[in-house]
Formats: structure tokens, sequence, C-alpha cells
């Protein structure tokens, strides 16, 4: 008896971690579902839009700044103990483009929309806002979470282009000012250096970590408990999953696009 309860322990763990994956699958394909159905909420789409990627533009432009002109030192700092400080633009510009760029937007978006998200909406439930929806006859997945998931799939690419941008200029200001580069020759091989598919492959990641962090705020929030404390576990609950199901799925992408 002793020697089975660890691994029942175990065996619970597990199913509790497949029911989540479960519920998370459904709840995903309701929201995919709905995307199409009328009817639509324009007014939602459009705050939901401006709430995701006009205001989460400073963020993402500081981090990718700092993150190009940071990239920028370390490759020139390892580049140097085998002559090849020449690398630097090609580099920093493929490593924005296809990694850092997209994901490190991704993580800080998900810091600020996903938490946003989750409170809003698990508020809503705690104070019995949306089952004033359902009176009205409304549907919460409809009114909520379709115009936040669709919004965070269309503007996440462009925050990530828009990143992907600022951070290379980072690591030009970084190279042209501190590590002694010539302005144009660094801009010809950073242009020389990319292809189409080193920025697709990042819009591509940018779209499907918009999907993600909207889709674990909407999920999170209405999966809510009473209270404060219900809503501040939904919140911590909605970031931690959204970054970890970030660079899973990062890492699932790049073996897709990139793999040998």
């Amino acid at each position: 008896m002793i020697l089975t309860q660890p691994l029942a322990a175990l065996g619970r763990a597990v199913l509790r971690l497949l029911a989540g994956i479960g519920s998370v699958a459904i709840f995903a394909a309701r929201v995919v579902s709905h995307t199409v159905r009328p009817p639509f909420y324009p007014r939602e789409f459009l705050m939901a839009m401006l709430q995701i990627g006009w205001f989460s533009l400073p963020v993402v432009g500081l981090t990718a700044l700092f993150t190009g002109g940071a990239l920028a030192l370390q490759i020139y700092a390892g580049g140097a103990r085998y002559g090849a400080e020449a690398a630097v633009p090609s580099i920093t510009a493929i490593g924005m483009v296809r990694e850092l760029g997209p994901v490190l937007g991704g993580l800080m978006v998900a810091a600020r929309v996903t938490s946003s998200i989750a409170a809003e909406i698990g508020t809503m439930k705690v104070t019995e806002q949306i089952d004033a929806l359902v009176t009205l006859s409304t549907n919460p997945l409809k009114y909520l979470a379709v115009p936040r998931v669709l919004a965070a799939v269309l503007v996440m690419p462009v925050l990530v282009a828009v990143g992907d941008s600022i951070g290379i200029a980072g690591g030009w200001i970084v190279g042209v000012h501190q590590l002694g580069f010539n302005p144009a020759t660094y801009i010809k091989n950073t242009v020389d250096f990319l292809e189409f598919w080193d920025i697709g492959s990042g819009l591509v990641k940018g779209a499907a970590f918009g999907f993600i962090i909207a889709l674990m705020g909407v999920y999170h929030g209405m999966a809510s408990g009473r209270g404060a404390e219900g809503v501040g576990t939904a919140t911590k609950s909605a970031v931690v999953a959204a970054s970890v199901l970030i660079l899973a799925a990062n890492f699932v992408l790049t073996r897709v696009f990139f793999a040998s």
C-alpha cells in the first residue's frame, strides 16, 4: 500500500494534466469555430486590436531595441575569438527575425495582455457580468473570446515586424557607434543575408503566439474561481501557461520550419 501511494499521486497528476490539456483543446476548437459564424462584434474587435497592438508597441519596441544592441555586442565578443567580427550584422539580423523578435515580443505581450484579459474576464465572472450576458441572449464566447483571439492573431505579426526592425536598428546603432562598423556596409550585409522565409517564419510565429496569448487569457479568466483570490490565481495561471506554451510552440515551429 505504501509503495503504491507515490504511483497513485503521479497518476492523479498525469490525469489532471491530460484533463487540462483536453479542456483547453476543446475551448480552442469552440473559439475557432465561432470566428466564422455570426453575430460579429466589430467594436469589441477594434478595441481589442487597440489594447493588444497599439498599447503594446512601447514595451515591444524597447525590448527589441536593447535586445538587438546586446546581441550585437555578444556576437562581436564571440566572433572576435575566431576573427569573425564581420558576421555581426548578418547574425544579429537572423537572430532577431527568426527567434528573439517573435519570442521576446510574445513573452512581453503575454505578460501585459494575457494578465489583463484574465483579470478582466475573471472580474466579470466574479461580478456575474458573464451571467448577465447569457441572460441577454449574448454568447460570452463570441462576445469576449473571439474578438480578443482574432485581434491578437492579426496584430502580433505586426508587432513582431516592428520589433524585428527596431532590434536590427539597435544592433546597427551599437555596431556603428561602438564597434566601428561602416553604416552602409552594416545595412548591406544585413539586407543581403536575410531571406524571405527568415522574416516570414517569424511572422507566422507571431500569429501563433498571438493565438496562445489571447486564448490563455480568456480561458483562465472564464475558469476563474470566486473572489479576489480566484481572479489572482487565474491571472497568474494565465501568464505562466501562455509563457510556457509560447516557448514550447517556438521550439515546435522552429523544428518544422528549419529542420534539415
